[in-house]
């Protein structure tokens, strides 16, 4: 019963980023995930009658640079000591980093030579390479308040170590959208 769609969790992150020129950022940021998803495996049934049980949890912590391209200038010049900024700025970008995750199943297990059922934890965890690209908007709250609306999709990928024999490789990467609050200083 688990699906892709299962390990979808509210993630953390925070991001500093410095003017390269007027409309180029450069962004290094770094970003938490965790999510633990019970599962059940519905073909075979336990000694005491019941469907067989697990529990998957995946950490993740990302740490990532990225060029930032605004799609439009950030203000404009009025004066040569006046400057009116943007209200709405896009931009899009791309960048890399490395992350580190931790993958772990709890719970009953089916040795499919002998269909015996047995208890165990199976664990990975390791370090993976990220490329991502991104786009989004942000917005002028304040005058030195902005929210940013983002969408972004990673790709990363890692092997899993010798307690998943035979598996593919865990797929670390994918789509996240978020919300965020950008302070000027």
């Amino acid at each position: 019963t688990l699906e892709r769609s299962n390990f979808n969790a509210a993630a953390l992150g925070l991001e500093f980023t410095a003017n390269l020129t007027p409309r180029v950022d450069l962004v290094g940021g770094m970003d938490l995930h965790r999510s633990r998803t019970p599962s059940e495996y519905r073909r075979l049934i336990d000694n005491r009658g019941m469907p067989i049980q697990q529990t998957t949890t995946l950490n993740q912590m990302n740490f990532t640079g990225s060029m930032k391209f605004a799609l439009l200038p950030k203000g404009r010049n009025i004066s040569r000591l006046a400057w009116i900024p943007r209200t709405v700025v896009p931009y899009v970008g791309a960048g890399g980093g490395i992350g580190s995750y931790s993958f772990e199943q709890v719970g009953d297990f089916v040795d499919f030579q002998d269909n015996r059922i047995f208890a165990d934890v199976f664990r990975s965890k390791g370090w993976a390479p990220i490329a991502h690209v991104f786009g989004g908007t942000d917005v002028q709250v304040f005058s030195r308040m902005l929210v940013s609306f983002e969408g972004r999709y990673s790709w990363s990928s890692a092997t899993l170590d010798q307690d998943f024999i035979d598996f593919d490789p865990i797929d670390l990467g994918g789509a996240k959208f978020g919300v965020g609050l950008h302070f000027v200083f």
